[in-house]
């Protein structure tokens, strides 16, 4: 735990080979992170952009494109639970997700054979399989889980998602017959970049909807109280230069909760950041943030919705690129 008397957890939003080597470790060491995530936009960039991948993707000549792409990113998952695993082994989270094929989305039975596949070819009991909150995620979250495989429920833009991951934990740990170890992700920043803009012009506070609406998602995860389940703040990195860049880990501080960020965020934290619990909020702050938006004429429902669509077109343009390139 980075904060140990609120439970909580800081992970980096960041997998790269070179990184892992070095930078990685030592996050570890100075107690700084206990985890890590990736998803197929930050395997992308580190793939296409590291020569650290060159020896490797050359002895892959000939192969399919998405059996080269799983061969590198199964190394650095492997990788990087080996650090974590002495972590993991102390009850100190030590996780690192691995996001299933994004063109899998509706699938929900592809999804399930894809995530047994990578967690089983991994081999390593601290991956966690990361799988998008639709329909079809949510069958096959109940059926990981059924058979005792740690999963991250990625994209959560809305608390009708997060009741409906929560369920899927629950239900999967009763049939496997024990608790499992889950996360579910609330995606933050995107939430101010779709409506700032608007807000700013009618001078009603900015960099707030995010964090309000994850707010009220995660009140709704700890209600659920499934046990090992938390809530994890994603897309924490700040794209306004006006704010810190630490704002979204200070102003998410909770309980029984995890925050993954990039590693510059992380530091920034680390170096200036308040460690005051800041959620729960007022639900009546919340309530009168949200009617102005609404008076504005904006659905939140309908943003929120496009802003799932958006990040689920996303992770498939960022995959569709590794797989051409490769």
């Amino acid at each position: 735990m980075y904060i140990e008397d609120l439970q909580f957890s800081l992970w980096a939003d960041f997998i790269e080979r070179d990184y892992l080597d070095r930078e990685f470790k030592e996050l570890i060491e100075k107690k700084i992170i206990n985890g890590a995530t990736s998803n197929p936009a930050i395997f992308k960039n580190a793939i296409l952009n590291s020569p650290a991948y060159k020896v490797q993707l050359e002895s892959l000549e000939g192969v399919l494109a998405k059996e080269k792409y799983e061969a590198v990113a199964i190394y650095d998952i492997q990788k990087a639970a080996d650090i974590l695993k002495p972590l993991h082994d102390m009850g100190d989270d030590g996780y690192v997700s691995i996001e299933v094929d994004p063109f899998l989305c509706d699938d929900a039975q592809a999804t399930i054979e894809e995530g047994k596949r990578l967690f089983q070819t991994i081999g390593r009991e601290n991956v966690m399989i990361k799988v998008p909150a639709t329909e079809a995620g949510y069958i096959a979250m109940k059926e990981l889980t059924a058979v005792g495989i740690p999963v991250n429920a990625t994209l959560i833009f809305k608390t009708s998602q997060a009741i409906s991951c929560a369920k899927a934990f629950r239900e999967g740990a009763a049939i496997y017959g024990k608790s499992v170890d889950t996360v579910i992700s609330i995606f933050v920043s995107r939430v101010d970049r779709a409506l700032d803009p608007l807000l700013e012009k009618h001078n009603i506070p900015t960099a707030l909807s995010g964090i309000y609406n994850a707010s009220l998602i995660y009140e709704a995860i700890q209600n659920m109280k499934v046990v090992g389940c938390r809530a994890l703040f994603a897309s924490t990195g700040v794209k306004d230069n006006a704010l810190p860049p630490h704002y979204y880990i200070e102003k998410l501080l909770a309980y029984n909760s995890v925050n993954t960020a990039p590693v510059e965020t992380i530091k920034a934290f680390c170096a200036n950041g308040s460690y005051k619990q800041a959620l729960p909020i007022d639900e009546r702050s919340i309530n009168d943030h949200f009617m102005q938006i609404e008076a504005l004429g904006i659905t939140m429902d309908e943003l929120l919705q496009k802003q799932i669509d958006d990040g689920l077109k996303a992770f498939k343009e960022a995959f569709q690129e590794i797989l051409e390139a490769l």
